[in-house]
C-alpha cells in the first residue's frame, strides 16, 4: 500500500466539502471526484496495453494517465475486488466486454450534492453532468476506516436511503446530465478520526441494479465519482 495515496485521500475531504467550516447551517454541499484526482487509480473500468496480450485488461493509473486519456475502456470478465490504497493492484485481468467510452471522458463526470438533516431526516439532493449518456446509476454511502487496513480489507458500501436499495438508482440523459434526490432517516453521519464517510455514484453499465448490492464490481458494476463527507455536524442528528 502507498500510505501517500491514502494522504491523498484525506486531502479530497477539503477539496469536496463546498462549506465545511459551516458547522452551525443545516446543509453542506460537497463535490464528486474521480479516482485520480484524488491520486488513486482508477478501480472499476480498464485499459488494453498495447505491450500487453489483447486477452487482459489493466486499471489506468496515475503513472500512465496522460498516454491513456484517448484509450478506449473495457470492463473485467469477472468481479475484481476494490483495493484504492494498493498503487500495484493494477492486473493483468481478464478482458471484458468494451463500454463504449474513453477514459478522457470517464474523467469528465463532474456532480454535486447538498447533504442537509432536519430533525432525525437526511437529505441527499445531487446534481451531475458528463456521465455516461443514457445509463443507469446508484447511489451509495461507504465508509473507509481511517488509516485503512493493510492489506486494505474493503470499504462498507450502503445502499443510500433504504437497505433494500429502493432510493438509489437513477439515470443520465442523453447529455449524460442527471439529477438524485432521497430522503431517508436517520440522517448520515460523517467523516471523523476512526472512519471517512462518503457518497459515491456507481454506473451499472448492463442496465441492472442489484438492490442492496453494489453489483459485481469492475464487471457490470463501475464506481465513477465519490465525494467524502466533512466532519461537520450539519449532516448529523
Amino acid at each position: 500500500m502507498n500510505d501517500n495515496l491514502y494522504r491523498s485521500l484525506a486531502v479530497a475531504v477539503a477539496l469536496t466539502a463546498g462549506n465545511a467550516a459551516a458547522q452551525a447551517t443545516e446543509a453542506v454541499t460537497v463535490r464528486f471526484i474521480n479516482h485520480m484526482t484524488a491520486g488513486l487509480n482508477e478501480i472499476d473500468v480498464f485499459t488494453v496495453h498495447p505491450s500487453e496480450p489483447s486477452s487482459y485488461v489493466f486499471r489506468p493509473t496515475q503513472a500512465r494517465k496522460g498516454e491513456e486519456r484517448k484509450h478506449a475502456l473495457y470492463a473485467s470478465a469477472r468481479p475484481v475486488p476494490h483495493n484504492p490504497f494498493d498503487d500495484e493492484a493494477v492486473g493483468p485481468f481478464p478482458k471484458g466486454r468494451a463500454l463504449g467510452i474513453t477514459l478522457e471522458q470517464w474523467l469528465s463526470a463532474e456532480g454535486a450534492a447538498s447533504v442537509s438533516c432536519s430533525g432525525n431526516t437526511g437529505r441527499v439532493s445531487a446534481q451531475f453532468t458528463k456521465l455516461v449518456p443514457n445509463a443507469v446509476y446508484t447511489m451509495w454511502y461507504a465508509f473507509v476506516p481511517t488509516p485503512p487496513t493493510k492489506p486494505f480489507t474493503g470499504a462498507l458500501d450502503l445502499p443510500l436511503g433504504a437497505r433494500d436499495g429502493s432510493q438509489t438508482e437513477f439515470a443520465s440523459d442523453a447529455a449524460g446530465n442527471a439529477h438524485f434526490e432521497a430522503s431517508f432517516s436517520p440522517c448520515l453521519q460523517p467523516s471523523n478520526d476512526q472512519l471517512m464517510a462518503m457518497l459515491a455514484i456507481a454506473w451499472h453499465s448492463d442496465g441492472k441494479t442489484h438492490g442492496s448490492s453494489g453489483g459485481p464490481f469492475g464487471k457490470t458494476s463501475h464506481v465513477q465519482i465519490f465525494a467524502p463527507l466533512p466532519p461537520t455536524r450539519a449532516v448529523t442528528n
